[in-house]
């Protein structure tokens, strides 16, 4: 419930743990935001990698929604010469909506970008109403709009999954992986009443349909 959250980054030159030029260094603070004078929060960050110039950093939770920045693809910190905030998903702020939207994931399929984002509530085990949903853009700054053409700054979004079963709860916090030719959504979801404590991982091949993700039931 608080604004007062900051987004890191760590470095290493490569990913075999063998090689004597394996090490992460802490490169510092990206992002931070405050209570005291920001709407938004610096937490849940996606690096969006448009080409080998343009790199993108978005993030959010609740408040004043989903953000993204430029940054300088020589450091990964924040672009000095693009200091324009894109605003990116938001929903009502009244209540029961309170504004719930976080966890953004971005990807390219085809002509579109697509925007990914969690609904709703998390961390509440079998009373956790999280699902996903998503729209799509031309552009990686956005507009993104749903299925029925509203603007995802406008409350818009196009069901993905949800819980449809007491089996499992709350699917969200969305990621996206591609491999050998084939594209999985990743998300947790909560243990049903009865069936166990916590949250587990699950991961669904996605078909795209008339330009549209679809992924598999939550049992």
């Amino acid at each position: 419930g608080s604004r007062d959250s900051a987004i890191g980054l760590a470095t290493t030159r490569t990913l075999d743990r063998s090689s004597s030029d394996y090490k992460w260094v802490d490169e510092g603070i990206v992002l931070r935001s405050y209570t005291e004078k920001d709407d938004w929060n610096a937490i849940d960050p996606n690096l969006v990698i448009e080409d080998h110039d343009n790199v993108w950093l978005a993030w959010g939770s609740f408040w004043s929604g989903i953000k993204m920045r430029r940054l300088d693809p020589k450091t990964g910190k924040l672009s000095a010469t693009d200091t324009t905030m894109h605003s990116l998903s938001s929903r009502p702020r009244e209540q029961p909506i309170g504004g719930a939207v976080e966890a953004p994931f971005i990807i390219r399929h085809g002509p579109y970008w697509y925007l990914f984002v969690s609904f709703d509530r998390c961390c509440r085990g079998p009373a956790s109403t999280y699902n996903v949903v998503v729209g799509r853009s031309r552009d990686v700054t956005g507009p993104y709009v749903d299925k029925a053409g509203t603007r995802m700054t406008e409350g818009g979004g196009s069901l993905v999954i949800q819980a449809t079963t007491p089996t499992w709860r709350g699917p969200g916090h969305p990621g996206f992986l591609r491999d050998a030719g084939r594209d999985y959504l990743v998300f947790h979801a909560y243990y049903g009443e009865g069936l166990g404590k916590g949250s587990a991982l699950h991961i669904s091949t996605v078909a795209w349909e008339e330009g549209w993700p679809r992924v598999g039931a939550l049992p």
